[in-house]
């Protein structure tokens, strides 16, 4: 049996593809997973690496900025949960993490491990039973800045995705998750 069909190709492999043909390079399989899952991914790192953790950089409240603001749909001067966090494997950091979180939409219960910060917002998402889904807004490439320099002891460009995770229609939490392009390539 011969099975035939058009193949689909969806918005987020295009965009991988461009970003293959602008650098010159070539995503390995894992990287194009960890950049395209709407899922989580401490999970799917739980899975390829044995357990995981994180790591809080940061975290505290802020008032949102315009830029801020825009990312999660609040006005400006609303309060926002800051956190900023390395997933990690034995102190190897893995995956660089910055959320911004509005925490009167989240899922009540869900609250206080966000602000304790300690657990991964997948985890909490699913530990709390919480529906939501995921939207990947962006995938690039981007020059580390200092921190992420210091924090991975590499200069090498990172691959950047942002995403949003909508609850009852709203924006919940904004992601932006960074790792180095030589990570989970076949060469790790």
């Amino acid at each position: 049996m011969k099975f035939e069909g058009k193949i689909v190709e969806n918005k987020l492999n295009k965009r991988l593809k461009e970003i293959e043909k602008e650098k010159d390079i070539k995503f390995s399989n894992t990287q194009k997973v960890l950049l395209t899952v709407e899922g989580s991914i401490t999970a799917i790192l739980d899975v390829l690496y044995g357990k995981v953790s994180i790591f809080t950089l940061s975290r505290h409240f802020e008032k949102a900025n315009q830029d801020t603001s825009e990312l999660v749909d609040i006005d400006e001067g609303e309060e926002i949960n800051y956190r900023e966090v390395i997933i990690h494997r034995r102190g190897q950091p893995l995956i660089y993490a910055l959320s911004l979180i509005v925490l009167d939409r989240c899922k009540e219960e869900a609250r206080q491990d966000i602000i304790d910060g300690e657990i991964p917002l997948g985890k909490v998402l699913k530990n709390h039973k919480v529906e939501s889904r995921r939207e990947i807004q962006h995938i690039y490439i981007e020059k580390p800045d200092a921190t992420l320099k210091e924090l991975f002891k590499t200069s090498e460009d990172f691959i950047t995705r942002n995403y949003i995770v909508i609850e009852n229609d709203e924006i919940t939490i904004w992601t932006k998750e960074s790792f180095p392009i030589s990570y989970f390539s076949d060469k790790m």
